[in-house]
């Protein structure tokens, strides 16, 4: 065991990243070894933490701000080189970092074997088990973004405070990815059986990343007030300035600021583009674009799915029209694909934008979850596109996100998941549902008090189609309902239509959630926007001033004043 003191808060982080080369059966027995060894230490240094008094004080207080600090304890008493050497609260974050990268790799393996051994899968099983390996990849992704954004703390010039956004979304998202995996066995009783072969790792990873998420927030938290700063009062000061991410340039910024744009290349049905599918442009575009590589896609009816992968990054499509431009499919849950990989189209590589394009899937009601627009890519931004689907048409589903003057429609749960996200001057319509559902604008996936997620609508009008409109009176429909523990959704400055219930809000399951959601209303008018026979739930309130509102603006929200500028699209940033 002589070996384990060379895991070092530095050199775990460099015996992770090795990890990722070699033969891949090495690397599954190296991290078996690594996670044995510190399970194994952990039970021979007892959950003290630290190699000293002072060291044991700062581990004890730190995880004292953490939802499971029993967890954090032992996690650190895991690693007794590099607990032996905490000298601050920083540290025990490096360390619980470096120790939660570790285990999603391990995890990985495990979920990938479990792949290999089961013979008797089903499509959808086998479906959400790829799911899973993708998530979790993400995931240590994210965890790696994070790890590197925390290396620079206290260099010259570079305040962490200054990317709290950055991070509480890297973790937030990080932690997203461990339930979602397990989300897509929950369709029927027989992907429950896999669901409880997954449930202990992925929960495992999913309270590691939470401690680690609680642990940075009560640093920067206290940093700020030390400082006598205040995040959202720093950023109220900066709503209206027009600055510019740096990876932009400034030939894309007069690109994306004119009225017309130039594309790389163009898809276009009839053969008269580059393309002729999207997913060959997709295919065709550069990896890890630093600057913004447009695809234009002509006038058409495109039936495919199609994937925007992590790689692909700052990708942009242009439409000639969200009426004419129409990219359709009909995958869904009833014919045996899992909600996440049912989209028609996907977006996970960053920085992605789109305009004048229509996503659709077209599988109907009756099938059940079958979604138009996956969204899990960080600072995206959608202009004037539709979304149209039944249950399920917007999955929301990580990372930051921004949609402005798009028309959303569906019915069950038609917008949903856990970014960081705000809608701004759409249309939201309700759709005729099944004989005996009920419809629900939102389904929020918030589920860690500490995550910055949630889903803001401002501006908006939110509506019925017309096959709604002739059976209203027959078909409820109600602003959202709480998908998990923290559910996160403010609607406000909208024109709320009869449409909705006067009650506003409905339960997911009995009292589940009603205490610890929070779901707000400011300013918002309409036949349905009446607020006083609104649910009685501890977690649901009016706000009454523009200071209670102010957090939910898109240059608070999702710190929008830089990033949002880049996109050239209309947008507001504050009240």
């Amino acid at each position: 065991m002589e070996w384990l003191a060379l895991l070092t808060n530095s050199s775990l982080g460099s015996l992770t990243n090795g990890l990722t080369s070699g033969h891949p059966m090495i690397r599954t027995k190296l991290v078996a070894i690594i996670v044995a060894a510190v399970v194994g230490s952990q039970k021979s240094n007892g959950s003290g933490g630290g190699g000293g008094s002072e060291a044991q004080a700062v581990v004890k207080t730190t995880c004292a701000a953490t939802l499971y600090p029993e967890l954090c304890m032992s996690t650190i008493a895991a690693v007794p080189e590099a607990a032996s050497s905490i000298k601050s609260s920083k540290d025990v974050l490096m360390t619980a970092l470096n120790y939660t990268i570790i285990t999603v790799k391990h995890n990985y393996f495990t979920v990938k074997k479990l792949a290999a051994k089961r013979k008797s899968l089903t499509v959808r099983e086998r479906g959400a088990l790829h799911d899973c390996l993708e998530m979790i990849d993400d995931a240590l992704d994210e965890l790696y973004d994070s790890e590197s954004e925390l290396k620079n703390y206290g260099l010259k010039n570079y305040s962490l405070s200054d990317h709290v956004d950055n991070l509480k979304t890297l973790l937030s998202a990080a932690q997203t990815n461990q339930e979602s995996c397990l989300d897509g066995f929950s369709h029927d009783g027989a992907d429950k059986t896999v669901r409880s072969a997954l449930l202990k790792g992925q929960m495992h990873v999913f309270r590691l990343c939470s401690n680690v998420l609680a642990m940075f927030k009560n640093i920067t938290d206290a940093e700020m007030a030390a400082n006598g700063d205040s995040f959202v009062e720093r950023r109220l000061g900066e709503e209206n300035e027009q600055e510019w991410p740096k990876w932009l340039s400034a030939g894309d910024r007069r690109l994306l600021q004119a009225s017309t744009v130039t594309p790389d290349v163009t898809v276009a049905a009839d053969g008269s583009g580059n393309h002729r599918t999207i997913s060959a442009a997709v295919t065709a575009a550069p990896e890890r674009s630093t600057r913004r590589y447009i695809i234009r896609i002509k006038a058409g009816v495109y039936r495919e799915n199609v994937e925007i992968p992590r790689r692909k990054t700052n990708l942009m499509f242009v439409g000639d029209g969200r009426s004419t431009t129409i990219i359709t499919a009909s995958r869904n849950v009833v014919d045996g694909s899992t909600t996440f990989n049912s989209a028609t189209v996907a977006v996970v590589g960053d920085g992605f934008l789109a305009r004048d394009v229509t996503f659709q899937n077209t599988a109907g009601p009756s099938k059940h979850q079958a979604v138009a627009l996956r969204v899990n890519a960080d600072l995206s931004a959608f202009y004037r596109c539709d979304m149209l689907a039944y249950q399920d048409t917007l999955y929301v589903h990580s990372l930051r996100q921004f949609y402005v003057s798009c028309l959303i429609a569906g019915t069950v749960d038609f917008i949903f998941g856990n970014a960081a996200v705000v809608i701004q001057n759409c249309d939201i319509h309700a759709r005729r549902p099944n004989s005996g559902q009920r419809n629900m604008v939102t389904a929020q996936g918030r589920d860690d008090p500490n995550q910055n997620t949630g889903i803001v609508i401002q501006d908006c009008r939110i509506g019925a189609t017309s096959d709604l409109q002739a059976v209203l009176g027959s078909v409820e429909t109600y602003l959202g309902r709480p998908w998990k523990e923290y559910s996160r959704t403010v609607v406000m400055q909208s024109d709320i239509s009869a449409v909705i219930h006067r009650a506003g809000w409905y339960e997911w399951d009995g009292n589940f959630a009603l205490n610890t959601l929070f779901y707000a209303e400011y300013q918002n008018t309409g036949a349905g926007a009446d607020t006083s026979n609104r649910v009685t739930w501890r977690g649901f309130r009016v706000l009454t001033s523009v200071t209670e509102a102010q957090p939910f603006t898109a240059g608070n929200f999702i710190a929008g004043g830089s990033w949002l500028s880049a996109t050239g699209f209309p947008f507001s940033l504050g009240i």
